[in-house]
C-alpha cells in the first residue's frame, strides 16, 4: 500500500513539472524605469499531496506567506483570490492543464503554483512561475525540509521568483545591523530583510555605535566606549571573537571597507579635529587622506572603489563633498540645505542618497554624482535619517522618528513602498545593510 501511494505521488509530481512545458524561461522586468507599475500576479493556495492533517492550513498559509514576501518588494500587486475564476481545488491541480485566458481576463500576468508533501516531519515543496500573457513557464525548483523550514523555503520561493523575473533576488538574503538603544547605553543587532530574527551582535552594557558590514559579510565593525574610549572594533560573526582595530585618543569612527575587506576609511580626531583616514586592516598601515582645519566625517567608497564621498563643514555649514581615493580632486557636491550629512554611494554607481535638514526636520535625498537631479525620497512626517543601500540598489534603509516611536525602515529607491522593518520606542538608529549572505 505504501508503495502504492510512492508511485502516485511520484506520477502526480511527474505531471506537475512536465504538463506541457518544455523548458523555463527568464525575462527581466524593467523595475528601475520611472514608468515602472507593479506587475500583478496570482498565487493559488498550494496543492497538498499527504495524508498527515497538520493543525493548520498549510496550503492557505503557504500561499498567504509567499503573497507577503513578494508584497515587501513593493514590485508586485498581488491578485485578490476573490477574483480567480477557478476554484482553489481546480486552480491548484497540478496534472490539470492551465486556462491562461482565465487569468489574463482578471488581469494576472504572473502565475504561482505550488505542492507540498508532509510526510512524518520531511516537507517536499515544489513551485512553478508562469507568464499568462504568453502561456510559458519561467522557473520551477523543489525543496525539502522540515516544517520548522517552512518559513525559510517560502523565503526561498519569493528570492527564486524576484530572480526570475528581475535578474536579482538577493535581496532576501540580507540583513539590516542597526543601533538599539536601552536605558543610557546602546548596541549593535541584526534583522532580517522581512523584519523577522532579531539578533543581538554586542553586549558591552555602554554605548556602542555606527556598525560597517565587511563586504563578505562576516564581520561587523563598530565604535564602542567599551574600555572607556570611543574605540574601532571589529567583531567576527561566526563566533563573535573581537579585535580593536583602532584606539587612538579621541574619536575612532568606522567607514566603509573596500571591497577586498583588506582596507577602511575612519574617522580619527587624534590631531585635534575630525578628519578622513585610510587604514590597513591586516598590515595596520594608516593614511591621511584630507588636510582641512575644518571637520571631515563620514566616508563613503564609490562602487568602482575611484572615489569618496564624504561631509565637511570647509564651507562653513556640512555639506556633501567628493574626492579621489588620494585624497585629491576635492569638489562640493550639495548646496541646497544648511545641513546634509551621511552620504552613502548607490551600488550601482548612478546616485548618492544623504539626509538634509528641511523644514527643522531631517529628510532623506538623493543626488546625481555631478550635483544634478536632487530630488527628497522620504516622507515629510518625521524625522528621516541615516540612508543605507541594500547590495542590488533598489532599497534603502533609514531610521526614522515619529510620533514618539524609533522606527528602523525600508523603501523602494524611488521613496516608495514604505516599510516598517523593527519598532522601539528608546530608539533604533544607525541601520546599515549587508551584502549578499551565504
Amino acid at each position: 500500500m505504501r508503495s502504492v501511494k510512492i508511485f502516485i505521488y511520484m506520477a502526480v509530481i511527474f505531471f506537475f513539472l512536465c504538463q506541457g512545458m518544455e523548458a523555463c524561461g527568464k525575462v527581466y522586468l524593467d523595475i528601475d524605469s520611472p514608468a515602472f507599475q507593479k506587475y500583478p500576479i496570482a498565487i493559488t493556495d498550494f496543492q497538498k499531496f499527504s495524508s498527515a492533517q497538520p493543525k493548520e492550513d498549510l496550503p492557505v498559509w503557504f500561499s498567504d506567506t509567499l503573497a507577503q514576501n513578494l508584497n515587501m518588494t513593493g514590485f508586485f500587486n498581488i491578485i485578490n483570490k476573490k477574483a480567480f475564476l477557478q476554484d482553489q481545488g481546480r486552480a491548484t491541480s497540478p496534472g490539470g492543464k492551465i486556462n491562461f485566458a482565465d487569468w489574463t481576463v482578471i488581469g494576472a500576468e504572473y502565475l504561482v503554483k505550488g505542492v507540498y508533501n508532509l510526510t512524518g516531519k520531511t516537507l517536499v515543496i515544489e513551485y512553478r512561475l508562469f507568464d499568462v500573457v504568453k502561456g510559458e513557464l519561467l522557473s520551477e525548483k523543489k525543496y525539502s525540509g522540515r516544517m520548522d523550514d517552512r518559513k525559510e523555503i517560502i523565503r526561498k520561493i519569493a528570492q527564486e521568483i524576484l530572480l526570475a523575473l528581475t535578474g536579482d533576488g538577493s535581496v532576501f538574503n540580507t540583513k539590516i545591523a542597526f543601533v538599539l538603544k536601552k536605558n543610557q547605553s546602546s548596541d549593535i543587532y541584526s534583522i532580517n530583510f522581512d523584519g523577522s530574527e532579531l539578533t543581538q551582535i554586542t553586549n558591552f552594557a555602554t554605548t556602542t555605535l555606527s556598525p560597517r558590514w565587511s563586504p563578505d559579510g562576516q564581520s561587523i565593525a563598530f565604535m564602542s566606549h567599551r574600555d572607556g574610549n570611543p574605540d574601532l572594533y571589529v567583531r567576527r560573526l561566526k563566533d563573535y571573537a573581537t579585535s580593536k582595530i583602532s584606539a587612538f585618543k579621541g574619536l575612532n569612527l568606522p567607514g566603509a571597507w573596500s571591497a577586498d575587506g583588506k582596507k577602511m576609511l575612519m574617522t580619527l580626531s587624534k590631531d585635534g579635529n575630525e578628519e578622513i583616514y585610510l587604514k590597513d586592516i591586516g598590515g595596520g598601515s594608516l593614511r591621511r587622506l584630507t588636510h582641512e582645519f575644518s571637520i571631515d566625517v563620514s566616508p563613503a567608497w564609490s562602487p568602482d572603489g575611484r572615489k569618496i564621498a564624504f561631509v565637511s563643514n570647509r564651507s562653513g555649514t556640512p555639506q556633501i563633498y567628493l574626492m579621489d581615493h588620494e585624497g585629491n580632486g576635492v569638489k562640493r557636491l550639495t548646496y541646497e540645505g544648511n545641513y546634509n550629512t551621511s552620504p552613502a554611494w548607490s551600488p550601482k554607481g548612478n546616485r548618492i542618497v544623504y539626509e538634509g535638514r528641511k523644514d527643522g526636520r531631517f529628510q532623506i535625498f538623493s543626488i546625481d554624482e555631478d550635483g544634478s537631479h536632487s530630488m527628497q525620497l522620504s516622507p515629510a512626517e518625521g524625522q528621516n535619517e541615516s540612508p543605507s543601500w541594500s547590495p542590488d540598489g533598489r532599497y534603502l534603509a533609514f531610521s526614522q522618528k515619529i510620533a514618539g516611536k524609533s522606527r528602523i525602515c525600508v523603501m523602494n529607491a524611488n521613496g516608495s513602498n514604505i516599510r516598517v522593518v523593527y519598532e522601539n520606542v528608546p530608539g533604533c538608529i544607525s541601520p546599515s545593510w549587508s551584502p549578499r549572505l551565504k
